[in-house]
Parts: C-alpha cells; structure tokens; sequence
C-alpha cells in the first residue's frame, strides 16, 4: 500500500494542482486530484499485465477548474438541486445562485469542483483528506462550515468516501449535503456507450420530478416502469421507451429512495460489465441515490484523459444524497445539520470481476 503524490500542473489562474495516487497490494490504484477533490481515475488490473481506467476525468487541471459535468468532483455545500434557488432555515431567508432556469444546481456556478482544497496524505491509512473552510454565506448558506473529504483505498479494493462537516459559526443550522459526482464506465472511461451494462438499485421507490428536474414530492413505486432496477438489467434495455420520466430527464437522472434506510452503510446498488466481467458495488448511509446516464454529454465536453471524446450515455454516476429539493419537503431525511457538532457521512465504492480470484467472489 502506498500513496504517491506529484504536481498536476497549473489551473487558469496560476495555482498549483497536485494528483494523489493510492495503490493496493493487488495493483489497484485510485488518483485524486486537490483541485475540486476530483476522483480522477480508477486503474483496474486487465489482460497482458494491463490495466484499465473505469473513471472518466481530465489529463488538464484547468479543465477541472471549470469541469461543466462535475466529472469526479466533490460537490456541495448542497448537491443536485433547490427549488426556487431559494429556502428559510431557522427562519432566515437564504437565497442561491440561479443556474439551472430558476432553481438551483449543485449549490450553483461558484462550486467546489473550483476550489483548491488543503491536502493531507494519510500514508498508514492509505488516504488522502482534503479540507476547506467555508465563510458563512459562502455560495449563499448560512454559517462558516468546515469540511473535509477523506479517500482510502482498501485491500479489498474499494473505495471509501467518508465526509466531515462543522457548523463552526454564524448561524444555529446549515444545509450539509455533498456528494461526488464520478462517472463510472466499467469497459474502461473511453469505451463509449455503457446501454450493455447492468445496474441494480435497492429501491422500491423513485422520485419523480417535473419539467425542470425538480422533485414533485410523490414517492413513486419503481414496480412496472423503467425506474424497476430491483432484478440487474441493462441500462439500456427500457432507457429508450416513451415513459414520461425517461423523456423529460432526457435518460436517466433520478433519485431513488434507499430500501431500508436506517443511516447505517448498506449496498444500496450494484453495476455490471457483461463483456469484461467487472463490477462495482455501492455502500452508503444516506437516504438517496441518484442515478444518472451522463445524458448531458457531448460536443461542449471537453476532451478528456488520453485523448477521449466523451459523449452521452458514456458513463454513469451513482451519486449518494439526502434527496434533491428536501429542503421544501420537511417529511424527508433534511440535508441540515447543527451548531458546533461534526456531522460524518460514508459511501464506498467496491470493484471486483478482474480477476479469475475476484470473479469467483
């Protein structure tokens, strides 16, 4: 095990970029970069000594600084969207950035795929913490926020996400919903369309949303739509049928509500590559996990590592979340967190199937 550090390179703005690559004992490696606390790539051991990058992502820093997919990016204070870009909290109006019509994206245009967090190399952990501190208002939430992000790599080659966040001052509550936002493509980050690849999601309800992405506040039963991941399908295999849903998200781009859900790590989805054999499993303790097929893809994304042209459908992300919009909705999980008490949030993203070992598992 061993976390390697080296410069990235400048951003448009002069700073310095670095790339930290955390490797295991079965040559797995995952790199993530200080700027935006992107996960840029995910080497997976392949044929001929080979390996395989399953994660899409940029060779340029300055790219990442503008990154208008996310691709790999921590995203918050609040990820996904906010109706009206606008909310009360303990009875103070706080209004966002509109960059998605009149709602809210992302915590808007000002994001923390932008930022350049302070690293921390964790050698005995093999992690690497990235940190930041949030004034109060920043991107227009209330209270100076401290956060950090914290990657490992495990010897059972998965991927641990874990999330701090401290309401440190300036107000009583503050939203706290990050999330990262990787594309996966398990046929390497280059492969084109992922529709033969197979998904399972623990869910027996979805979210629908209306013209604008934005949650109507019904619970909709996945039983008998394309949104029915509960056997392992292809994606592809209803994406293009003429259900309202697929039609108005263009694909794909949906919160699904976890089964279960009791704020403890589950598997709460699975993906699958028929063709190579590897897959990936996703653990979370949050409440929400959305599903998207990279729908918004293509000409205006910047070419990407070794040269990819990324284009719709490309990838996928399984983004974990306290469901978009909740803050209107005061009967869901609320993405809000108290004064002065460090809230932390797991995911972990486990990959198998490239190896004759691993694919016995």
């Amino acid at each position: 095990m061993a976390v390697k550090e080296r410069i990235f390179g400048t951003d448009a703005t002069g700073r310095t970029a670095h790339l930290f690559t955390l490797t295991n004992r079965a040559g797995v490696s995952a790199t993530f970069t200080d700027l935006g606390a992107a996960w840029v790539g995910m080497e997976l051991p392949a044929e001929g000594g080979k390996t395989v990058d399953v994660i899409l992502g940029y060779d340029d820093p300055a790219i990442y600084e503008r990154n208008p997919g996310c691709l790999g990016a921590i995203v918050g204070r609040h990820a996904n969207r906010i109706a009206g870009a606008g909310f009360t909290l303990d009875g103070r109006s706080c209004q966002l950035e509109k960059n998605q019509g009149e709602n809210n994206l992302h915590s808007g245009p000002d994001g923390w795929w932008k930022r350049l967090f302070r690293a921390e190399v964790l050698e005995e952990e093999n992690a690497v913490r990235f940190s930041i501190e949030e004034p109060d208002g920043a991107q227009g939430f209330p209270g100076a926020l401290s956060f950090s992000v914290t990657y490992g790599l495990t010897e059972e080659n998965a991927v641990e996400i874990h999330y701090a966040g401290t309401l440190t001052a300036g107000a009583a509550h503050t939203v706290f919903n990050p999330t990262n936002h990787a594309y996966f493509n398990l046929a390497g980050h280059d492969a084109g369309e992922i529709d033969a690849q197979e998904v399972w999601i623990h869910a027996d309800y979805f979210t629908p949303t209306d013209a604008v992405s934005i949650p109507t506040g019904e619970l909709r039963e996945v039983a008998g739509t394309a949104f029915d991941f509960r056997q392992m399908k292809a994606i592809g295999r209803d994406i293009g049928t003429a259900e309202e849903q697929l039609l108005l998200g263009h694909g794909y781009d949906h919160n699904f509500v976890v089964k279960d859900y009791d704020g403890l790590v589950r598997l709460v989805a699975e993906a699958y590559d028929p063709a190579s054999g590897r897959r990936l499993e996703v653990y979370t303790d949050r409440p929400g996990l959305q599903f998207y097929t990279a729908n918004w893809l293509g000409e205006s994304t910047p070419i990407g590592k070794e040269g990819a042209v990324y284009r719709k459908r490309g990838g996928y992300c399984f983004e974990t979340q306290c469901f978009p919009d909740a803050l209107h909705h005061p009967d869901w999980v609320q993405p809000v967190i108290p004064a002065g008490v460090t809230v932390r949030s797991t995911s972990i993203y486990r990959f198998g199937g490239f190896t004759e070992e691993e694919g016995t598992n």
